[in-house]
């Protein structure tokens, strides 16, 4: 098509995807939207104003080509469309259906700067091409490069550890993934439940980075399988992507009765240990009536909406600013609230009360708004003597993650922060170690998932240069 005499589509609103109805998606954990079908993904498409210099790709934490995919999707060229996508991402169906693309590339797209136009949809664009091309078995496995000889570890299979080993193994290195649960995927299999992501579409990525080369070694838990100098014996560089999957607790009397979860603990259950498959598997977890989640971020929606599904009457959402500082994405805060998941916005739990052991109440002070603090989120001041009580029988803690100590208890060498996360030079993601490189949330703390495969994607670059220099 001659570029100049394009005229793209005067719609404004973006192509809505179909949806399971709320009575029927509540009762069960299958994905909520559908996706594209040919014909959708065309109209959509036609959207993109195929600009000169693309905003949306500088907005894209690992540079994909947003308008040449989007063409060739537009022209009915589905397969190349999706290939297009895997030069630069590795998870391009994963990322269709998780990643904020309205804080990213679909913010800063040209056609949303446009009075009364939303951005072009390209987190469902990018989906569409993914499945497409897995349900026409179009995947092929590209070519890669001669052996270098150079052998690589990658610790830890979540965004940025799978990221990191794709580029790798395209650069002719050979690379070894462990990880420590007995299925790879980090946080993508146990964090994000299968309304959001099937757990056969994380399996469908890992497959595929399999079939380049990529040698996975489940049910290794670095720092006791080997610990970090033992690797460094047997391989020419290693990377860190172990992720942040230490829950946080609020501190607070009572957190520790029966009936008290981390979002961590409740979300892997259901998801990884395939609670919501009852009566199928008989995993142990503890079905709420009157459930409260404490937090307001992707997690704690997530689990909200899974303790629905799980059989929960009423459900409470306590998050101790307004919903306008929430984290969560807005869609998910959407969702929630159409799936009568009751909001208790400035409110904070000051104490759980229990009887025989287990959880009975949950005591909340009522909050305000000062100043912003470091986030840039105005701080939560408590209101002296606003105290009040409501009965529940499940309480889940989503306030955020840290860095699991393993491996740097076991490196003493290794630099990390206060916090325990590991420090890396400002220029390449390169920790204190000769070698050894680090970057997602083991790096930044608790983040998302397209910023955890950006920086394994940087430290490949920076492995590779490295390699070469040995």
């Amino acid at each position: 098509m001659n570029m100049e005499k394009r005229k793209p589509s005067k719609r404004k609103l973006k192509v809505e995807m179909q949806q399971q109805e709320i009575e029927v998606r509540i009762r069960n954990f299958n994905e909520v939207p559908f996706g594209y079908s040919e014909e959708q993904a065309i109209e959509e498409a036609k959207r993109c104003l195929q600009c000169k210099k693309p905003k949306c790709v500088e907005g894209c934490p690992v540079d994909v080509d947003i308008p040449a995919f989007i063409k060739l999707i537009e022209d009915g060229k589905f397969d190349k469309a999706a290939k297009k996508i895997k030069e630069k991402n590795s998870l391009p169906a994963i990322c269709g259906r998780v990643c904020p693309q309205e804080d990213q590339c679909e913010k800063v797209c040209i056609l949303g700067r446009k009075k009364e136009f939303e951005p072009v949809a390209i987190g469902r664009l990018e989906r569409f091409a993914a499945d497409w091309e897995a349900e026409h078995g179009t995947v092929k496995v590209p070519n890669t490069p001669p052996p270098t000889g150079k052998k690589v570890a990658v610790v830890g299979s979540g965004p940025a550890g799978l990221t990191c080993a794709f580029d790798l193994v395209k650069m002719g290195h050979q690379i070894t993934l462990f990880e420590s649960l007995h299925k790879a995927g980090g946080v993508l299999v146990y964090g994000i439940p299968e309304f959001r992501l099937p757990k056969k579409i994380v399996q469908r990525e890992v497959d595929y980075i399999r079939s380049l080369g990529v040698n996975l070694r489940v049910n290794s838990l670095i720092g006791k399988l080997y610990t970090i100098d033992e690797l460094k014996g047997k391989y020419d560089a290693i990377f860190l992507g172990t992720g942040a999957g230490l829950p946080m607790f609020l501190g607070i009397p009572g957190e520790n009765y029966n009936g008290v979860y981390s979002a961590n603990e409740f979300l892997t259950r259901s998801n990884l240990m395939k609670a919501y498959l009852f009566p199928e598997w008989d995993t142990p977890i503890k079905r709420g009536k009157k459930v409260a989640v404490v937090g307001g971020g992707n997690v704690a929606m997530d689990s909200a909406r899974t303790a629905l599904r799980l059989g929960a009457d009423e459900v409470y959402l306590v998050y101790r600013r307004s919903e306008k500082e929430m984290p969560a994405r807005i869609e998910e805060i959407e969702r929630a609230k159409e799936e009568g998941i009751k909001f208790m916005i400035l409110s904070n739990p000051v104490e759980v009360i229990g009887e025989n052991g287990w959880v009975k109440a949950l005591k909340c002070i009522k909050m305000e708004l000062g100043e912003p603090d470091e986030s840039g989120r105005r701080r939560p001041i408590p209101i002296p003597g606003s105290e009040f009580m409501f009965d529940i029988d499940l309480f889940i803690v989503a306030i955020g993650t840290r860095p699991n100590p393993l491996i740097s208890q076991t490196t003493p060498a290794l630099k990390t922060t206060k916090w325990g996360t590991i420090v890396v030079q400002e220029d390449v993601p390169k920790t204190s170690l000769d070698g050894v490189y680090a970057g997602g949330d083991i790096v930044t703390g608790a983040a998302t998932v397209i910023l955890a495969m950006g920086a394994g994607k940087e430290a490949a670059k920076a492995i590779d240069e490295y390699l070469k220099k040995k």
